[in-house]
């Protein structure tokens, strides 16, 4: 295990009704002016708005509200929303949303105190360093925002895609989430959230890092927890406490707990970033054709962790660690295809990719090598971009 240092500020008000804390909340980090960062039109139509609006004006805290936040978010609502908090003056943001609302507040958050364009932090020109405070009501579980310092934008021009990681800065100062919020969610949008929750405790499973037990045990309960109740909300919507196990599960995915004392992956994610930068398909569908690719070009190399993975989440006998590895590799597949996944390019809609331009791409955006459990060149992320075909 390497030394670490782990801080989780977030605090978690989870449960029934919660969204109706939101005001309490929000006061207690001083908040005055409030910029209400959402997305498409369910929030409104659910009423939801008008409760979290209402809840912060009981606390005599000023609104704002910017909303039509997109799947795969890209920069034009980001520096909308600075202009808006710098007009205002506005002091914090709230995101009621999933990840992309998040991860856009998040982008706002940083930018509004920055001189430059905001963007200078996601392609390294510039380092976070301060941000105005965040806080969340979830509506999708998947991304694990509510509860990371991470945030994916996209610059929508160039169709770059690049994600930004901070130990500290972007991490909310609350999450409510109420499960109740996910019941109408659409099957493919809950089974991709499901796969992009997996997928975050995957990044952190597959490393090199030897002596990590503990964070292998947690890792893998979480796994199992999530395979076991996945199928009860697909096929009940609305079981409340299949709801809450998945909600509570795609914030331990991404809180950084499953990470610490060991080196990460984070392959897997920058290889799909490429397909939904240009395809525009959903991220936890492009991590269920691209993750199964990466672990089939694991297993013929350095088959070890990814057998372990199969032993312990699908209970593979076979003693021999490349074919106990491809026998699991099939027994996820199997899952991610049984709530309704793709697990090829050709599932996902995309039949025909440039794989070429997704590798230029790739290496452009993220560097000559990638990955952590085995470097990856760009010889080798053609090769898995293939293996998902």
């Amino acid at each position: 295990m390497e030394n670490f240092t782990y801080c989780s500020p977030t605090r978690y008000v989870f449960g029934k009704g919660t969204e109706s804390q939101i005001g309490n909340e929000a006061a207690a980090i001083g908040a005055k002016k409030v910029l209400v960062v959402y997305g498409g039109g369910s929030a409104v139509r659910s009423g939801l708005l008008d409760r979290v609006c209402d809840s912060l004006k009981a606390q005599s805290i000023e609104v704002s509200c910017l909303g039509g936040i997109s799947p795969n978010p890209v920069d034009g609502p980001v520096r909308e929303g600075i202009g808006i908090c710098r007009d205002n003056n506005i002091d914090t943001i709230i995101a009621v949303g999933g990840g992309s609302v998040i991860d856009t507040a998040k982008a706002i958050a940083l930018g509004v105190p920055y001189s430059g364009d905001f963007w200078d932090f996601y392609s390294g020109k510039a380092v976070a360093a301060q941000a105005l405070p965040v806080g969340v009501v979830l509506t999708i579980p998947a991304a694990g925002s509510e509860g990371s310092g991470n945030s994916v934008i996209t610059l929508e021009a160039e169709k770059i895609k690049i994600s930004l990681r901070t130990d500290f800065v972007l991490r909310p100062k609350f999450a409510i989430m109420n499960p109740e919020l996910t019941f109408t969610l659409p099957p493919y949008q809950t089974a991709s959230g499901i796969a992009d929750m997996m997928a975050h405790i995957m990044e952190r499973y597959f490393t090199p890092t030897e002596n990590v037990e503990i964070t292998d045990r947690v890792s893998e309960g979480v796994l199992k927890a999530i395979i076991e109740e996945a199928p009860k909300v697909m096929a009940k919507p609305d079981d409340y406490q299949a709801r809450a196990n998945i909600m509570w599960s795609g914030t331990l995915a991404h809180n950084g707990i499953c990470g610490t004392g060991r080196k990460e992956d984070w392959a897997s994610h920058a290889i799909e970033h490429e397909i939904s930068a240009m395809y525009n398909v959903t991220h936890g569908a492009g991590l269920a054709v691209i993750f199964p690719a990466w672990m089939t070009f694991m297993a013929q190399r350095k088959p070890g962790k990814i057998a372990q993975y199969a032993r312990r989440i699908f209970d593979v006998k076979e003693t021999k660690d490349e074919a106990a590895a491809l026998e699991g590799i099939e027994c996820l597949k199997g899952f991610f295809g049984s709530i309704g996944l793709p697990v090829t390019f050709a599932e996902l809609g995309v039949p025909e990719p440039d794989i070429d331009e997704m590798v230029r791409r790739l290496h452009i955006n993220k560097g000559e090598i990638i990955g952590g459990y085995i470097p990856l060149r760009a010889k080798d992320t053609k090769e898995i971009y293939r293996l998902a075909l």
